[in-house]
């Protein structure tokens, strides 16, 4: 393994869920190059509150709905920073739209960033982690693949593919001290979950058996332990994060 701090890539790293994912890390003195798609303060308060507490966070710039910004994020972080152990994909977007309203380019768009992200830059990374002989990857799923919805038809498809990538890279990599592993959270308090306009906050609460909406960092907590040296019988694992939710009900 050689010596050094471990080095996480987490796509979204630096709002919402990803934001979380990033604190936890460097809590435990992982450097964290966080990938982010356009809210730059955003971004530069992250770095700021982690160099204040002695930690490293770097900021990538990237859209991850395209093959070769993906190709591109990986080398930079591997020229920066020497390593790759950890990557999280965790960048997401959705397009609330009833199913009759969804054009060609809504479809692609929210299949490239929601799930063709992930492949390409898993590609990419588990390139470096097979040379290396150990890597962790997480892949951020959705209770909507799960459930459905009406409204997110796309975005549910292209979440629920993330299952099947997972336990596919998986199996493509066990031998190599490499594992892949997918959470799957339900509802969190996030950027995103706000600007959602079709989505009734009391009638999601209803849903959910605990009661409440989660907190983004109990979803990194769960990351956290998949990305743990003692995860490592664990790996093509899908571990729902959602209060129950997905129990129905």
């Amino acid at each position: 393994m050689g010596t050094g701090a471990r080095v996480a890539l987490v796509t979204g790293g630096t709002r919402g869920i990803g934001r979380a994912v990033t604190e936890r890390l460097t809590q435990s003195g992982v450097v964290v190059a966080a990938a982010f798609a356009r809210d730059a303060a955003a971004a530069s308060e992250v770095r700021d509150v982690a160099a204040r507490s002695g930690a490293t966070v770097t900021l990538h710039p990237a859209d991850v709905g395209q093959p070769t910004s993906c190709q591109k994020l990986v080398a930079e972080v591997l020229q920066q920073h020497g390593r790759l152990d950890y990557l999280v994909n965790n960048a997401g977007m959705v397009i609330e739209q009833r199913l009759s309203e969804v054009r060609a380019e809504d479809w692609q768009r929210q299949v490239a960033v929601n799930l063709s992200s992930a492949f390409f830059l898993s590609q990419a990374a588990l390139a470096h982690m097979e040379q290396q002989r150990f890597g962790r990857v997480v892949n951020i799923g959705s209770v909507t693949a799960l459930m459905g919805s009406p409204v997110q038809v796309a975005y549910g498809a292209a979440k629920g593919g993330i299952v099947g990538l997972t336990r596919s890279s998986a199996r493509a990599v066990a031998r190599k001290g490499i594992t892949v592993n997918c959470v799957i959270p339900g509802s969190f308090d996030t950027d995103m979950s706000a600007e959602l306009t079709y989505t009734d906050r009391n009638a999601v609460t209803s849903m959910i058996p605990v009661g409440r909406w989660g907190r983004p960092e109990e979803l990194a907590h769960a990351v956290a332990f998949l990305l743990d040296d003692l995860a490592a019988y664990i790996t093509g694992a899908v571990l729902t994060v959602d209060g129950g939710m997905s129990m129905g009900g």
